[in-house]
């Protein structure tokens, strides 16, 4: 057989936004009503867990009652003729949901926990985190997100993935939030590469650069039936 051609996609908050799920960057560095770096921080953190326990508590039921759009729904189609890594930078699980097998979640996910004693220490997490919530040496349990001012552990990955694209397609994402928007710089000239968003980031032009201004629910259902029915051309 021959080797399928390889997809890496990268999604933002733009992709769930049709799912229901917000962002902080929809209105003005709120998220939900809180100051991102008040629930978002290590030293957030630090200043009141309670808080940030009941804020990403929310955030998890809010995944839990959300269901995978169109956007969402399309992208495993693609695994019939291609080879597909998603790199999302979204803490919700609807690419899992939607079908897809091979997913990279840069900023961590809803439904884990994290030791803060030892961070290798994940444990999955379908309910809500508690004070006294303890890891198995006897520390808090924390949200397993990657914050800001911390460092993105699944990048070298992702970068080693998108390295390999021989199509990038990008969802939904600002390409303002670095180490993330820095990944399309990986891929040669000669790799073609798709922008969808009706929003359209301000991307650095350069060559075989498609912007699709739709929306995910609109835009990636008809890239996915074109590149299935005429490949990269």
């Amino acid at each position: 057989m021959a080797k399928k051609s390889k997809i890496v996609v990268l999604t933002g908050a733009g992709i769930s936004a049709e799912s229901g799920i917000k962002t902080f960057r929809d209105s003005g560095g709120l998220w939900e009503g809180y100051e991102v770096t008040e629930v978002a921080s290590p030293e957030g953190w630090a200043r009141n867990r309670e808080l940030v326990l009941e804020f990403y508590n929310m955030r998890r039921k809010n995944v839990l009652e959300a269901k995978p759009n169109a956007a969402h729904l399309a992208l495993p189609k693609l695994e019939k003729k291609y080879d597909v890594t998603v790199i999302t930078q979204n803490i919700d699980n609807l690419h899992e949901r939607a079908g897809l097998t091979n997913v990279i979640h840069l900023h961590g996910e809803i439904f884990k926990s994290q030791s803060t004693a030892d961070p290798a220490l994940i444990y999955e997490c379908k309910e809500d985190i508690k004070p006294g919530d303890k890891c198995e040496k006897g520390s808090q349990l924390r949200p397993f997100i990657v914050w800001f001012g911390e460092a993105v552990p699944m990048m070298e990955k992702a970068v080693q993935e998108t390295l390999t694209a021989d199509i990038l397609i990008v969802v939904g994402t600002s390409l303002v939030v670095y180490p993330a928007a820095g990944l399309i710089d990986y891929v040669s000239n000669e790799v073609p590469k798709y922008v969808v968003d009706p929003n359209m980031p301000a991307v650095i032009p350069r060559p075989n650069l498609h912007l699709i201004e739709k929306k995910g629910s609109v835009g990636v259902p008809e890239l996915v039936n074109e590149l299935l029915a005429h490949g990269s051309t």
